[in-house]
């Protein structure tokens, strides 16, 4: 168990995303993380990254470079950046909690599973330290609704350490498409069903080659009680434990008795 923290003045955190060391997202993060913390690291993609799930940079070198003192871009993906912010950027002392976003967009249900967002959260919960991944949904053409993020994020995370939790489990938090003052509440949610890729554009390009590309419609079940997305749409933030042992004990006792 990661054991619960009442005081978190004291924590070294460190912070990345997966939409890149510049997007107004982990801008918010950092402005959070300093109202919990003095100690703030921010190790995060140059670029974005955003659907590159867990992906780990092993076929070419990767380049480090240092915006200011505790700020540093990772030309690879979100894992990447928190491998390295780990075990290669941050000396002396490991981080104490990994803060993943603010992403811009919410990841719910089968997002998580190629969310960079929630990967690096992963990564953090992997290297032994206790991760949570934030994300702000959004509803087109409204603007993102980031103080709302920002008026939540401090008390949750907060509240969230008090418990502590698993070793294998990560935190996900979804921050509602609504004013800070018209959130509803906070709850506990399970993963709903959410599937990206509904639209997929067939065209051809300049010299007549045919090409497709994946749009982000999603099919998804808006109206399940007790998921991360029904609560979302009527406005609460979400907060989901993830698990990243992905083994199935029911059908590992069901296969047992075929290989006794």
């Amino acid at each position: 168990m990661f054991p619960p923290v009442a005081d978190l003045s004291s924590l070294r955190i460190l912070i990345s995303n997966d939409d890149g060391i510049n997007a107004p997202g982990i801008k918010v993060l950092e402005r959070i993380a300093h109202t919990l913390s003095k100690d703030v690291w921010v190790v995060a993609p140059e670029h974005e990254q955003s659907a590159a799930g867990h992906s780990l940079t092993i076929r070419r070198p990767l380049r480090v470079r240092q915006l200011s003192r505790r700020r540093f871009a990772v030309d690879g993906t979100p894992t990447d950046s928190v491998l390295l912010g780990v075990n290669h950027v941050i000396k002396g002392r490991r981080p104490d909690l990994v803060l993943s976003g603010i992403n811009r967009g919410s990841n719910l249900g089968e997002d998580v599973t190629y969310s960079g967002t929630v990967a690096a959260a992963m990564e953090g919960t992997i290297l032994g330290i206790p991760s949570i991944a934030l994300s702000q949904f959004i509803t087109h053409p409204h603007p993102v609704k980031w103080a709302t993020a920002e008026h939540w994020a401090p008390g949750i995370i907060r509240r969230v350490l008090a418990v502590g939790w698993g070793r294998n489990v990560l935190m996900n938090i979804n921050f509602p498409d609504v004013l800070h003052s018209q959130v509803t509440g906070i709850e506990v949610t399970r993963q709903g069903k959410r599937k990206i890729g509904d639209s997929i554009v067939e065209r051809a390009d300049p010299r007549g080659e045919p090409y497709v590309w994946i749009g982000a419609q999603r099919s998804e079940e808006r109206n399940t009680p007790g998921t991360d997305i029904e609560a979302v749409y009527r406005g609460a933030v979400t907060v989901t434990p993830l698990c990243f042992d992905l083994t199935d004990r029911d059908t590992m006792r069901a296969l047992e008795t075929v290989f006794p």
